[in-house]
């Protein structure tokens, strides 16, 4: 044994601060686990700029789970083994967007839907559009909106609802020069951005909330949006928010355009044939 190891007497530490503060964090926030608290916990500083809490992963985990505030796993469904089909990645911002529907209802029974808009790329809410009936006609409308403020993306992935199927909805894609890409029937997978975000909507706004009425659920929704965006770490962005994320992308420059090489032979011989077209 190293004589410092046996030498080694452990200090006692006063973490009652930090487990008070973790207990806020969970009681603010009860559907994130200790890796988003423990990121939560080292945003936090000082007036002079230090760290408020030196503290490591393992250690938020260890006093999240003797305080007891590890929740509950909500079980998956089982769904039959297929092949999985590789989803294809956005690689720049506006490039595909995400849209669907949630669906809830509010304290004396009435029921109203979400319209749901993302980028697949940044992973940034672009619209949460509540109402009792969202048409085709309201989701131009939706789309004409974030067209002024953001521009228009390539592509749109949707299922085949009947609204993403109208004639307004394909009239104003054709105008504005955007790609409806429709998934296959009962294949929500393919529009897997989009369905984790319903997920994360509906476990961490929806379930948490009582929407008294509908003015209520607007604000509520869109106060959870502007802190999905803001606030709130994403793991697939490496535990940044999509408004950071989408600001060091914006930052980037632009990489130069890869080279083309010709596959041509600079050389003729018998033994080599005169390259054909592709269109062959």
């Amino acid at each position: 044994m190293h004589r410092g190891s046996w030498r080694y007497q452990r200090r006692e530490r006063n973490e009652a601060a930090l487990r008070a503060r973790l207990r806020e964090l969970a009681a603010e926030r009860p559907r994130f686990g200790y890796r988003r608290l423990y990121i939560f916990l080292r945003r936090e500083k000082t007036e002079d700029g230090t760290l408020r809490w030196r503290v490591n992963h393992k250690r938020v985990y260890r006093l999240y789970r003797e305080e007891g505030l590890a929740m509950q796993r909500r079980r998956r469904k089982r769904f039959r083994a297929e092949v999985r089909v590789p989803l294809a990645l956005p690689t720049r911002a506006n490039e595909v967007w995400t849209m669907d529907y949630t669906h809830d209802e509010l304290a004396g029974g009435r029921k109203f839907r979400t319209l749901n808009l993302m980028d697949g790329y940044t992973r940034e809410a672009l619209r949460i559009e509540p109402d009792t009936s969202l048409p085709g006609l309201r989701v131009v409308r939706v789309l004409e909106g974030l067209r002024e403020r953001r521009g228009t993306p390539a592509a749109i992935q949707v299922d085949n609802g009947t609204e993403f199927t109208s004639r307004v909805v394909d009239q104003w894609a054709y105008q504005n020069q955007v790609a409806l890409h429709f998934i296959e029937r009962g294949k929500p997978t393919q529009n897997a951005f989009i369905e984790s975000f319903n997920g994360k909507f509906r476990d961490e706004c929806l379930n948490q909330n009582w929407f008294v009425d509908l003015r209520h659920a607007r604000e509520v929704i869109e106060a959870w949006r502007v802190d999905y965006n803001t606030v709130r770490p994403h793991s697939s962005l490496r535990y940044r928010t999509p408004e950071e994320f989408a600001a060091s992308v914006a930052a980037r420059p632009a990489s130069p355009p890869t080279p083309v090489v010709s596959i041509a032979p600079t050389w003729k011989g018998p033994d080599v044939q005169e390259p054909r077209s592709a269109n062959l």
